[in-house]
């Protein structure tokens, strides 16, 4: 298993298992999305499975922004459409010092349920 697979495994347990992922949100209600670096002209939202490492990223451009938590149901019930309708990409449990994988929103969701 490859060192990113494994990483994401580790995500999606820690995800089904706490019922919550995290994202970084502003006082004003807005979530962080921004361009993809994969994908030309495609945004991403970056989720993290704890909140800890979800905190090293409210620096700079997102030192606005605190972390938030979204339930797992709601996210898979009411988010993943729009982002999917959207065309914004879902960028799973990024790191400080790696890329992170940009997945689609329905692909990302069809994983975190064959999981349960």
């Amino acid at each position: 298993m490859t060192n990113n697979s494994q990483n994401f495994s580790t995500f999606v347990d820690t995800v089904n298992e706490e019922e919550q992922l995290f994202a970084l949100q502003n006082e004003a209600g807005d979530w962080v999305v921004c361009d993809s670096s994969d994908f030309e002209n495609s945004d991403v939202m970056p989720v993290w499975a704890n909140s800890e490492t979800a905190q090293q990223f409210c620096c700079d451009e997102w030192k606005d922004y605190k972390v938030a938590s979204i339930h797992l149901e709601q996210f898979l019930e009411e988010w993943v459409s729009d982002l999917n309708e959207d065309g914004v990409l879902v960028g799973v449990d990024w790191q400080i010092d790696a890329e992170g994988a940009e997945l689609d929103a329905i692909e990302f969701a069809k994983l975190l349920v064959k999981a349960l």
